[in-house]
Parts: structure tokens; C-alpha cells; sequence
């Protein structure tokens, strides 16, 4: 199974690595993205500790992420497969990006490489994903990755109290690259 994606513009998918911590925890403490982790990540060390999650997770084969990385090497987002159903050949896709690198196509050539790598390496045939409605940047980045919109989960989310619409998405190993 391959580890490493070149992708355009000098970027590269690759997984998660301990020197990644203090770039986890710079993204994650940017207002909202708390959101996307697992468990709070304040300092460098829940910020380690998050990456070992990741890793812990490739080595059993439960969940794939991968650092979006620029040429110089530096994670400047992630992108993820998880919820991996091998009897439908199903898994659920995740991604981010810190503010640095929003609005580069980071996002959308690390969700784009992901979703070509799982029907490639995992032999999935459909990808889902969903975001919340009042996330323009993260729709934008589902459709111009090849994911086509299929619906509405309304009320799916609850943060600070405030209940959020959720659109899914999906790709499948046939449709048409983006």
C-alpha cells in the first residue's frame, strides 16, 4: 500500500508524523476548528497525541490520514478515510486545512488524491461526506473533488447549544474524475 501522493503545486499526501505536532496544534487552536478534532488539542502535547491516534489507527488498518504537506514538508491540513465498511466497500472522508493554506486548493487536491487513492489501494467503491450547510468553503471543496451532493440531514449537528443542517455527499469508483 502506498504512503506517499505527489500531487500538483509541489504538494504531497503522506501519513502523520510526531514532528507534525506543533502545526496540529497551530490549526487547531484558529477559532471553529476545535470542531475537527477528536479530542481537544491545546498544547503541542494533546497535539502529539492526536497524531499518534492517527497512526495508531493506519497500523490497524481502521482509519487512513494523511497530512496535506507542502514541498517543504509541513502539514498544512489533513485529509482522512474512515468508518471503513469492507462488505459495501464504503468509507467516510474528512479533510481540513489551517488558515494559511485555505482558498490554494490544498483541500480540494488532498480530498481529490484521497478519493483516487481509496478505489485504488482499498478497493472502496463509494466515498460519503457531509458538511455543514452554513460551510460554503467545505461544499466548494466536496464538489470540486468529484463528490455530487445527495442530500440533507436536517438538524444532524449541535454546537454551543445551536442545532446545524448537515448536506452529504458521496463519490463513487465510477463516476467521472473531476
Amino acid at each position: 500500500m502506498s504512503e506517499r501522493v505527489r500531487l500538483p503545486g509541489g504538494l504531497s499526501l503522506r501519513p502523520w508524523e510526531m514532528s507534525d505536532a506543533p502545526a496540529v496544534r497551530e490549526a487547531f487552536a484558529e477559532p471553529g476548528m476545535e470542531r475537527q478534532a477528536d479530542a481537544p488539542v491545546v498544547t503541542v502535547s494533546d497535539a502529539g497525541q492526536w497524531v499518534g491516534r492517527r497512526q495508531e489507527q493506519w497500523s490497524r488498518g481502521a482509519a487512513f490520514a494523511f497530512a496535506v504537506a507542502d514541498a517543504t514538508g509541513t502539514a498544512l491540513g489533513g485529509v482522512a478515510v474512515s468508518d471503513l465498511d469492507p462488505r459495501h466497500a464504503t468509507g467516510w472522508v474528512s479533510y481540513w486545512t489551517g488558515s494559511a493554506a485555505r482558498g490554494r486548493g490544498a483541500a480540494t487536491l488532498g480530498c481529490r488524491a484521497l478519493a483516487d487513492w481509496c478505489f485504488a489501494e482499498l478497493e472502496l467503491f463509494r466515498l460519503e461526506l457531509g458538511h455543514r450547510t452554513d460551510n460554503p468553503a467545505s461544499c466548494r471543496v466536496a464538489l470540486a473533488s468529484g463528490f455530487v451532493a445527495e442530500g440533507l440531514q436536517r438538524r444532524k449537528l449541535v454546537y454551543d447549544g445551536i442545532r446545524y443542517d448537515v448536506e452529504t455527499h458521496a463519490r463513487l469508483a465510477t463516476d467521472p474524475a473531476p
